[in-house]
């Protein structure tokens, strides 16, 4: 079953694939584009520098029009990062825009 919400993920998937952002990366899991895992690599010059951190983006029907659920898998000390791996970060609560894409998501939680 294709929906608005299928479509835009597999262009937001062949957008990352031709065009990914340095750093990261992500795909859709075996027979679900609604759920992604994702890695980030960390930043230079940051404490995360040379890390490797590993995510889930969970996503609805709803998107773009609502944003995924992203969690961190690998173990995280950030103080915007809680312990169950959820992201404390405006554009995944109330500065949401169906502008944002799956490279956008990734690459604002990279920075």
């Amino acid at each position: 079953m294709s929906t608005p919400a299928r479509k835009r993920l597999m262009r937001d998937f062949k957008r990352l694939q031709q065009d990914s952002p340095a750093g990261i990366s992500g795909a859709p899991c075996d027979n679900n584009i609604m759920l992604w895992n994702a890695v980030i690599f960390g930043p230079d010059d940051t404490p995360w520098d040379g890390g490797t951190f590993k995510l889930t983006l969970q996503f609805l029907e709803d998107y773009p029009n609502k944003p995924p659920t992203v969690r961190f898998i690998s173990r995280m000390f950030h103080p915007n990062i809680y312990a169950d791996g959820s992201i404390c970060l405006d554009i995944l609560q109330n500065q949401w825009s169906p502008i944002y894409d799956v490279a956008a998501i990734l690459t604002s939680i990279q920075v």
